[in-house]
């Protein structure tokens, strides 16, 4: 590999390895507008499927408005609560002291740019439901490449999913003015950590990877991922550190 292309790839992958999800912040520090600028940039240079581009960014500055936000959340950790649902849930007030906070909104309309027939058949269920999934990878990749414009920053980040909770949507869109069309897929939260963060668990290259054929060692029983689900999911989720890469 020539050195300059070297040099460029270990250049990413320092910002892709100091992308590190922290769950409080300093709420001290004030973020620049130009970095806001700088992150959707970077979400704006996107992939997108059809080039349709379906993401809005929404800047949330407004110390109410993150205040109001966290309430949301945080009214839907106790209900998980109430519910036994038995996930290792984050503490949502932490949404409060987000120095940078961004409301990402798209519009499933844009499904209509994907392969769709439009004539109600099973078919084009089907289709609807992938040119879906096309929609929502798009505004992921997005999301992503905020995130590690914010990691290359210097920032550490927390990607808060609303997909799918009609509440979320109920409580969002009128506090920010998004319209009715439109859905709040994440929030996207960032500044220094208010402690130090740690790397968490990643599997390694050999449990993942496969060439030309998928290796019958990889796949996992329905008996097994409900073991790892309830023997190692916390873990990973928090406060393993070992065998990071």
């Amino acid at each position: 590999m020539p050195a300059d292309d070297q040099a460029r790839y270990d250049a990413l992958m320092e910002v892709i390895r100091s992308r590190m999800t922290v769950r409080a912040f300093d709420p001290a520090h004030a973020v620049p507008r130009e970095h806001y600028e700088l992150i959707l940039e970077a979400a704006r240079h996107s992939p997108s499927g059809a080039n349709a581009q379906p993401w809005h960014f929404i800047v949330i500055t407004e110390a109410a408005l993150k205040q109001k936000i966290m309430e949301y959340f945080r009214e839907e950790q106790v209900r998980r609560a109430k519910l036994k649902m038995k996930f290792p849930t984050p503490d949502y007030r932490g949404l409060a002291t987000a120095p940078g906070m961004i409301v990402v909104a798209s519009d499933f309309r844009w499904v209509r740019a994907f392969p769709v027939l439009n004539d109600g058949s099973e078919l084009d269920r089907m289709y609807k439901e992938n040119a879906e999934r096309i929609l929502l990878q798009s505004v992921a990749a997005a999301t992503m490449s905020a995130h590690l414009a914010a990691a290359a920053l210097g920032y550490n980040v927390w990607w808060v999913t609303a997909i799918g909770q009609e509440a979320a949507q109920n409580a969002m869109k009128p506090l920010l003015g998004i319209p009715e069309e439109l859905s709040v897929l994440d929030i996207m939260c960032f500044g220094p950590p208010a402690k130090a963060p740690y790397k968490r668990w990643k599997k390694s290259l050999a449990e993942i990877v496969n060439w030309n054929r998928f290796d019958p060692a990889h796949a996992m029983t329905e008996a097994q991922i409900d073991e790892w689900v309830a023997t190692q999911r916390h873990k990973v989720m928090f406060k393993d550190e070992k065998n990071v890469d």
